[in-house]
């Protein structure tokens, strides 16, 4: 009779190993260079564990457990407020958000391949054959939000960089993967980048972003200095911070059906 203490134990983690632990996978990340274990719950909900390379599996597993209050509570939160993006069909009256409001995309047969897409009549008019090229369409569409916040924005960055008393930067609207904006001191005055998915949101979500940026010209990071700045300019920023969050995560960013 084959008894537990009779069983091998567990080979020694290794990378890319994986850990179940009563029903939930834990994807091993393993180094050399690492001298304890630590726990990361992804964006996407996927928990890895950080493990010195050849660590044994049963220190692993006794680590987890001895965290897994923790580990429960930050998968409930990360279920929560995972991105629920949907991807966008270019097809005839698909729905796409700019400001806040809804517009139905319309297909022309006069707009020729790699022509501009423009707002027109409440529709937003995409050439027929870049419908017909996912990476073209989506390209169109990308540039059309770009132009539109680029304008747009130009109008609400003075007004805002007046209130909070801090030179105007550079801007421009750009892919900037999930993040909504970034400041960088570069260059004279700084530049400030804001993500095109953003003017999908309200006006007074971008208004919040431009704000936040413009915070960085003057303090680095996220400390109560920073937080003290927007609040001055912005005191009702928590409660936008959380809508952006909320509503945020409902944006199409870019996923083509």
């Amino acid at each position: 009779m084959t008894t537990l203490a009779d069983r091998p134990p567990a080979p020694p983690l290794a990378e890319g190993d994986q850990l179940a632990i009563d029903g939930l996978v834990l994807c091993v990340r393993a180094s050399k260079r690492r001298k304890r274990f630590a726990l990361t719950v992804e964006s996407d909900a996927s928990l890895t564990l950080h493990a010195p390379d050849g660590s044994p599996a049963a220190e692993a597993e006794e680590f987890v457990r001895a965290h897994w209050s923790w580990l429960v509570s930050k998968l409930g939160i990360r279920e929560r407020t995972r991105p629920l993006n949907p991807a966008k069909r270019l097809i005839e009256g698909e729905v796409f958000r700019y400001l806040g409001r809804t517009y139905r995309l319309a297909l022309s047969d006069d707009v020729p391949a790699g022509g501009q897409m423009r707002l027109i009549a409440g529709r937003l008019v995409l050439g027929a054959a870049d419908a017909e090229a996912p990476g073209r369409g989506r390209a169109a569409l990308v540039d059309w939000y770009s132009r539109a916040g680029q304008t747009w924005a130009a109008g609400r960055l003075q007004p805002w960089a007046a209130r909070m008393a801090v030179p105007e930067p550079a801007m421009e609207v750009r892919d900037l993967g999930q993040r909504w904006g970034s400041y960088a001191p570069e260059g004279g005055l700084g530049r400030m980048s804001l993500g095109w998915p953003l003017f999908q949101l309200p006006m007074h979500l971008v208004d919040y972003v431009i704000a936040h940026e413009l915070a960085h010209v003057r303090v680095p990071g996220h400390g109560a200095d920073f937080w003290r700045l927007l609040g001055l300019a912005l005191p009702e920023f928590e409660a936008r911070r959380m809508e952006l969050d909320e509503l945020g995560r409902r944006m199409w960013m870019g996923d083509i059906a």
